[in-house]
């Protein structure tokens, strides 16, 4: 499977998906959008990875390339390409399959649980997925769900937490590849955002347990294999 991501920011990147790419001998090439390079062909790819950022979806005046990036999640959909988005990329798929993206009531950063829907965990993509999980999270923004998807999971912040469109095009709000290095470099990047309230955690907190990261990340290829399985 000939993966494609596309990067908002140099301190997002694949996390786990990079390690389960190279154990599956999987092709991985990437679009630095932060960089100026220029938008891949469509039919490149098997999957399409949208990454996160602390950007918004209608950052456009600052970030001329998000127009063009939509244009290609828009095409990528049509065709019935694989397409993984997280966090900023959900919100990215979500305004690409004609959905509204608007500021959450609250702001999600650090360890919170998530409850997965039925229909989502009976999907082979999430299938063996507990009803409910503790992932990472690190959000202001939200968004509506697509005509025609599925609802993946939601929180007690935040009611839409990702969405199923087609049985191929999955939409995370919240972060599964997360390992402790991405971790650290999200806290070192982004601290100004670490302030006090209800759903934001402290760094040494988000830090303190390392079966965390290997939860969701386990989780995470879990997803992979199941995309991967996915007709091309």
């Amino acid at each position: 499977m000939r993966i494609h991501y596309l990067q908002h920011v140099p301190f997002e990147g694949l996390g786990s998906i990079a390690a389960w790419a190279a154990g599956k001998r999987c092709p991985v090439a990437g679009t630095r959008l932060f960089a100026g390079d220029p938008l891949p062909d469509p039919a490149a790819a098997d999957l399409l990875v949208v990454l996160g950022g602390p950007m918004g979806v209608g950052d456009e005046a600052r970030h001329p390339w998000l127009r063009a990036e939509k244009c290609l999640l828009a095409d990528a959909l049509a065709r019935g390409t694989r397409v993984l988005g997280i966090c900023l990329g959900a919100q990215l798929l979500a305004e690409a399959a004609g959905a509204r993206v608007y500021r959450n009531k609250e702001t999600e950063i650090g360890w919170w649980p998530v409850d997965f829907n039925d229909e989502a965990r009976r999907s082979p993509l999430f299938r063996g997925a507990p009803a409910r999980l503790e992932v990472f999270h690190w959000h202001g923004d939200t968004f509506d769900l697509p005509a025609g998807a599925v609802p993946i999971a939601s929180s007690a912040a935040c009611r839409n937490q990702g969405f199923l469109l087609d049985g191929r095009a999955v939409a995370l709000q919240f972060h599964l590849e997360t390992t402790r290095e991405s971790a650290e470099a999200l806290i070192r990047n982004c601290a100004d955002e670490l302030v006090n309230a209800p759903w934001i955690q402290p760094a040494d907190a988000m830090l303190a347990d390392e079966e965390r990261f290997t939860r969701i990340n386990e989780r995470m290829a879990a997803l992979l294999d199941g995309l991967e399985a996915a007709s091309g």
